[in-house]
């Protein structure tokens, strides 16, 4: 028998269109509501599909703790949402999540999907409740930083000299491009049926997910490279005469790079530390990130952040991994690094977040998941026992 939902009339979201405004900042969101420092923090937690419950609920025994050790009053509640709400009769994103997700100062999201909803036309399907949720707070720039631990520089598929010493954030434009421009759709002509999507960036876009990249260049080694397809594509000639006019305009100061993005691909396993900050667009990203998470050895080691001008998204990269759901199998610490970028960023207490990193890279010199059991003289735990050890290190 055919599962049956309910199709949330919200994730028809090709004809939103979000305004130009300037976005000052690029650790800010939404400033009208959040002070610089915040000794408040209400979270709302959405744990996901798969295996997202069990390392949420590691995540979450970390992020108390941690403001409880640095006397940040925090609250937080969770709803489901994606495949979690589905199976309860329930649109991929309620009115209830959205609206807990509207009071809050942060989101701490766990994975989304189900292989169950796999054939299920895009706009139907339970993920699609992330892209609403980067719509309706206009979180438009994605942070995904790829540092190798050093415990587990062993465990990347590259060698040790080629990444060592690697400290790279990758930059992704988050809400326009080729998955969501209109139009978009399935049709038919003399040749049969086809399927066409729609790749446009409007200078403004551009010029925001610049600042991003720009302004978090000048905190670290001042060198971005912006990755592009402007050999081919008129919308990315138009990424990189924007990307240059801002750049001579503000930003003079910045190294900026242009490259193509399947040399990007390659420049990435071949020689990446090279790189400081890589900038691109949506679809582009998405595939750079997913490359530079691999340098670590591990999709479960990876946090991320989506910012913009409501409230800030905060998930680990990787997927549900719904063959080990329940099975206490799942490595927590994407999960439980993704709550140090939440204190970094949605907090503005950057000295929370490092004391969580520092946490992780203790813990991992005695216990690790099976997913990272590389190398000896560490204990190989589950995911209970993995946020254990990094809250015994906090």
């Amino acid at each position: 028998m055919a599962l049956q939902r309910k199709v949330d009339p919200r994730i028809e979201l090709g004809d939103a269109r979000l305004d130009g405004g300037e976005f000052d900042g690029w650790a800010q969101a939404d400033t009208e509501k959040k002070k610089d420092t915040m000794t408040q923090l209400k979270v709302a937690v959405i744990p996901g599909d798969g295996i997202g419950p069990e390392i949420t609920e590691a995540a979450v025994a970390v992020m108390q703790a941690a403001a409880d050790k640095f006397n940040l009053e925090l609250s937080h509640d969770s709803s489901p949402a994606a495949a979690a709400a589905v199976d309860q009769g329930l649109p991929p994103l309620p009115d209830k999540t959205l609206k807990l997700c509207q009071d809050a100062d942060a989101i701490l999201c766990g994975p989304f999907g189900d292989p169950r909803w796999d054939n299920a036309p895009p706009a139907e399907r339970p993920e699609r409740a992330k892209l609403i949720l980067r719509k309706t707070f206009d979180l438009y720039a994605n942070l995904r930083p790829v540092k190798p631990v050093p415990a587990l520089i062993d465990a990347s598929p590259l060698k040790r000299e080629l990444i060592d010493g690697t400290d790279i954030l990758i930059v992704r434009e988050l809400t326009g491009g080729l998955y969501f421009s209109e139009p978009r759709g399935y049709g038919e002509d003399d040749a049969g049926r086809f399927g066409h999507n729609t790749l446009r960036y409007h200078t403004w876009e551009v010029e925001r997910i610049g600042r991003i990249a720009f302004d978090a260049a000048m905190q670290r080694k001042k060198r971005v490279h912006s990755a592009d397809k402007a050999n081919a594509l008129e919308s990315m000639q138009l990424w990189r005469e924007t990307m240059i006019k801002l750049h001579d305009t503000d930003y003079a100061e910045i190294d900026l790079k242009h490259v193509f993005v399947d040399n990007c691909c390659m420049q990435l396993v071949s020689d990446p530390k090279q790189f400081d900050v890589i900038v691109a667009g949506n679809m582009f990203g998405d595939i750079l990130s997913d490359v530079g998470a691999q340098l670590t050895g591990s999709l479960g080691m990876l946090p991320s952040a989506s910012l913009g001008k409501g409230t800030p998204l905060f998930e680990p990269v990787h997927g549900s991994a719904p063959d080990i759901a329940g099975q206490g199998k799942a490595n927590p610490l994407a999960m439980i690094l993704t709550v140090g970028m939440l204190f970094t960023h949605a907090a503005k207490r950057p000295d929370i977040g490092e004391a969580i990193d520092n946490a992780v890279a203790k813990a991992l010199q005695k216990s690790r998941t099976q997913d990272i059991a590389r190398g000896s003289g560490f204990e190989i735990v589950g995911c209970k026992q993995m946020g254990e050890a990094v809250l015994a290190e906090l």
